[in-house]
C-alpha cells in the first residue's frame, strides 16, 4: 500500500481542504440521510416532520464527528447514521413515539459512554464473536427487508392505473443505477452509490410529477434546531434494551474501524484510543437524543476515502464536520431531501439493506470455521431471530412489557441466542 501523503496532525490549503471535506461529506451523506428517511416514512411521519429529522441528523452527525476527532479515538473517522438502529427505532417510534426514541438514545449513549470511558470495551469484546456479530448484521438486514418492499407497495396501493407503472419505472432506474455504481465506478464515485441513485431517481421522478415541493416552499431559508423537538424524552425500560442492542452493533463496527484508520492513516492504536473513541460515539448518541435524531458510527467509507486519497489529516474531516452543521441550519435543503418520492427510497432501500445481510455473510464466511458446531450457531440464531417478529399478540400478552418488546426485536433475539449458544457450545 502506498503511504499516506498528509499525515493525522499535518494541514493542508484551507481551498483544498474544504474540497477534501466536502468529498468526505459526500461519501456519508447518502448513507446517513437514508436513515431518518426510511424511519421516518416506516412509522408514518408527516413530510415536514421527516425534515425536521433529517436536519437534526445532520446536525448531530457534524457534532458527533467533532467530537470524534478532538476529544475522542482523534482519528480522521466521520460519523455518519447507523443502520444498525433502524430496526429498533422504527419499533420504538411506531408503538411508543419519538419522545421514547430520544430517550432511549440518550440513555444508551451514556451507557457506551460509560463502557469505553472505563475501559469496559475490550473486556465485553470475547462475547462479540465473528459468529455473533455475523449473525447481528445480517439480521439487521433481513430484518428491513419487509420497509424495502413496502415503500413501492404503498406507493402502488395509493395510486391511480396510470402513475403506478411510473413508480415501478422509478424504483427499477434507481436501483440500476444504484447497482451500477457500486459494481462499475472507480475512485471517489465508487463510495457514493447510494447519492448517484437517488438523485438520478429523483430527478427522473420529477417530470413524472411524484415530487412535491409544497414543502419545500413552506419551510424556513434559516433556523436553528432546538432541543428535544418531538416533545420531553420518554424513558422506557424496553425501548432502552432494543437499542443497546444496536449500540453493541455499533461498537463492533467501531473498533474494527479504528484499527482500519490507524493502519491507514500510519498511526498508533491503543486501547486509549479505543475506549476515548467509545466514549465519544456514546456521548454523541446521547447528544443525538437530545436534538431528536438517531445514533451515531463511524463510517467505513470514508475510511476508504481516506485510503483513496492518501490525505489523512484531521483538519479535513473537521471541515466536512462543520459543513454538515451548516447544512442543517438551512431546513429548505431538508425540505428537499424530505420530498424524495417513495419508489426512489424503494429502489435505494432494496439494494441497501441486502448488502447489510451479505456483510454479516462475509464476516462469517472470512473469519468462522464452518464445522458443525458454528452451523449450529448460526442456523439456529437466524431462525429465531426471523421468526421472533412473528410472533402472535396473544403470546406476548402473558410477558411484562419489557420481555415483550425484546421479543419482538429479531435483531435482539438472534444476538442473544447466538451468544447464550457460542458460550455454552464449547
Amino acid at each position: 500500500m502506498d503511504k499516506i501523503r498528509v499525515g493525522i496532525d499535518e494541514k493542508v490549503p484551507p481551498a483544498r481542504a474544504f474540497v477534501l471535506g466536502f468529498q468526505h461529506v459526500l461519501a456519508m451523506f447518502g448513507a446517513t440521510i437514508t436513515v431518518p428517511l426510511v424511519v421516518g416514512n416506516a412509522i408514518g411521519l408527516r413530510q415536514h416532520e421527516i425534515a425536521l429529522l433529517i436536519q437534526v441528523v445532520l446536525l448531530a452527525m457534524g457534532i458527533a464527528t467533532i467530537l470524534q476527532t478532538t476529544v475522542g479515538s482523534r482519528y480522521p473517522i466521520v460519523q455518519g447514521s447507523s443502520f444498525a438502529f433502524i430496526p429498533g427505532l422504527i419499533s420504538i417510534g411506531g408503538s411508543s413515539g419519538l419522545a421514547a426514541v430520544e430517550g432511549a438514545l440518550i440513555a444508551g449513549g451514556i451507557v457506551e459512554a460509560l463502557f469505553g470511558g472505563f475501559g469496559i470495551v475490550g473486556r465485553l469484546r470475547k462475547l462479540f464473536t465473528p459468529v455473533v456479530t455475523g449473525v447481528t448484521i445480517m439480521l439487521i438486514g433481513f430484518s428491513l427487508a419487509h420497509v424495502a418492499v413496502k415503500y413501492s407497495l404503498n406507493f402502488f396501493a395509493d395510486s391511480t392505473a396510470a402513475s403506478a407503472p411510473a413508480a415501478f419505472v422509478i424504483a427499477l432506474i434507481t436501483f440500476a443505477v444504484t447497482i451500477a455504481v457500486a459494481l462499475k465506478s472507480k475512485g471517489a464515485l465508487k463510495a457514493m452509490p447510494v447519492i448517484v441513485g437517488a438523485i438520478v431517481g429523483y430527478t427522473v421522478s420529477i417530470p413524472m410529477g411524484m415530487a412535491d415541493f409544497t414543502l419545500v416552499n413552506e419551510l424556513p431559508i434559516f433556523n436553528i434546531p432546538a432541543p428535544f423537538p418531538w416533545g420531553m424524552p420518554v424513558f422506557e425500560a424496553s425501548a432502552i434494551i432494543i437499542l443497546l442492542f444496536a449500540y453493541m452493533v455499533s461498537i463492533i463496527e467501531s473498533v474494527g474501524d479504528y484499527h482500519a484508520i490507524s493502519a491507514i492513516s500510519e498511526a498508533p492504536i491503543t486501547r486509549k484510543h479505543i475506549n476515548r473513541g467509545i466514549m465519544s460515539e456514546g456521548i454523541a448518541c446521547a447528544i443525538a437524543g437530545v436534538f431528536g435524531a438517531n445514533g451515531t458510527t463511524s463510517y467505513s467509507e470514508n475510511i476508504g476515502l481516506v485510503a483513496l486519497t492518501k490525505v489523512a489529516s484531521r483538519q479535513v474531516v473537521q471541515i466536512g464536520a462543520i459543513i454538515l452543521i451548516a447544512l442543517s441550519l438551512f431546513p429548505k435543503f431538508s425540505g428537499v431531501l424530505a420530498s424524495i418520492p417513495q419508489p426512489v427510497l424503494g429502489g435505494l432501500t432494496v439494494a441497501l439493506y441486502g448488502m447489510i445481510s451479505v456483510t454479516g455473510l462475509r464476516l462469517i464466511k472470512e473469519n468462522v470455521e464452518l464445522n458443525d458446531r458454528n452451523m449450529l450457531i448460526i442456523a439456529s440464531s437466524l431462525i429465531v431471530g426471523l421468526g421472533a417478529p412473528q410472533l402472535p399478540a396473544e403470546f406476548l400478552e402473558h410477558f411484562p412489557r419489557i420481555i415483550s418488546s425484546i421479543l419482538e426485536s429479531g435483531m435482539a433475539v438472534g444476538a442473544i441466542t447466538a451468544i447464550i449458544l457460542d458460550q455454552v457450545l464449547r
